[in-house]
């Protein structure tokens, strides 16, 4: 591959969330206290879906799915079409067919497909707040990192808001990317989580969201999640967790591998708190990090090595 800094960093970024989604995979929706017994240490296969090694699920294939996209530029109608492709015509997937998606998801491309506005798809009510755009999102802050914070802020509405509609769940995602952006930035991970604690509540507030709202992200922006004891770290499906869960694990180890097993054992939604944490991870401390038997595990992996390089092409 031609890894200049561009290629590097989708690299580091696109086999983190892959990675980590694999990890998690066969003990989705384990509970903790049986991971405590018999932790996973490196990469299983089979478990909860019966599946080789390597094999990655929806967070990962709606991740390519949005590289893929943004190949040809911002689309938001295109990056809805590529969804329902990927649904309804097994796109992008591991195996050949899907094997795990999210209601919410499921709901919207449902809406899609019958001739809804990707745009408008998403649920907006306070119950359409599970993980299933945060999961994805992280493509989206290499095609927006240098345009300004209002019009990154607006994409990241879109393309969220194609699932999860809901501003809490654009909130999660926003913050997700620009703390994604200062580690492209070179930026420390302690720094970074420190200067977005001022800014974040600043920038909603301006953004006209509701106190209510930001008050949802109080650990992360008035505590220091970093100092929560594994006990009070919840790994279900909502948004709000997988963030917290995220950065707790990020900020609470030192490498990739530490970050994404530590987040695959706190048990539940495996897969996408190792997904969303090892988008993080693999930007932090890059693509070296990542064991290269995880690497060379993953399902497609060529076809990742392809997409990259065009992701990087077309920017």
């Amino acid at each position: 591959m031609n890894l200049n800094p561009k290629c590097y960093l989708i690299l580091s970024s696109t086999f983190g969330v892959a990675v980590g989604d694999a990890l998690g995979v066969p003990v989705e929706f384990t509970r903790r206290e049986v991971l405590k017994q018999n932790p996973v240490t490196d990469m299983r296969g089979f478990g909860t879906y019966h599946l080789p090694p390597g094999t990655w699920s929806d967070d990962s294939a709606l991740t390519f799915c949005l590289a893929e996209s943004l190949c040809t530029g911002f689309d938001i109608d295109q990056i809805g079409d590529i969804f329902v492709k990927w649904y309804y015509k097994d796109y992008w997937t591991a195996t050949g067919h899907v094997f795990d998606i999210g209601v919410g998801t499921r709901q919207a491309l449902y809406k899609i497909k019958n001739g809804a506005k990707a745009v408008q798809a998403g649920g907006t009510t306070e119950d359409s707040n599970g993980n299933g755009s945060l999961m994805r999102i992280l493509p989206l802050i290499i095609y927006s990192k240098d345009k300004p914070i209002s019009e990154r802020f607006e994409l990241t509405k879109q393309v969220s808001s194609v699932t999860h509609g809901h501003i809490r769940s654009v909130m999660a995602c926003f913050y997700y990317l620009e703390f994604a952006k200062h580690l492209i930035e070179g930026k420390d991970k302690f720094e970074i989580y420190k200067d977005l604690q001022k800014s974040m509540p600043q920038f909603f507030t301006e953004q006209g969201v509701e106190q209510t709202e930001i008050a949802h992200f109080d650990r992360i922006i008035n505590q220091d999640i970093s100092k929560l004891a594994e006990d009070d770290i919840q790994s279900g499906g909502y948004v709000i967790d997988t963030l917290e869960a995220s950065l707790w694990c990020l900020l609470t180890t030192n490498d990739y591998p530490s970050a994404v097993l530590k987040a695959v054992n706190l048990g539940r939604d495996t897969d996408t708190t190792a997904a969303v944490t090892g988008g993080l991870a693999g930007l932090c401390y890059g693509f070296e990090a990542i064991p290269s038997k995880w690497v060379n595990a993953v399902a497609r992996k060529g076809d990742i090595e392809e997409l990259v390089e065009r992701f990087a092409r077309s920017l």
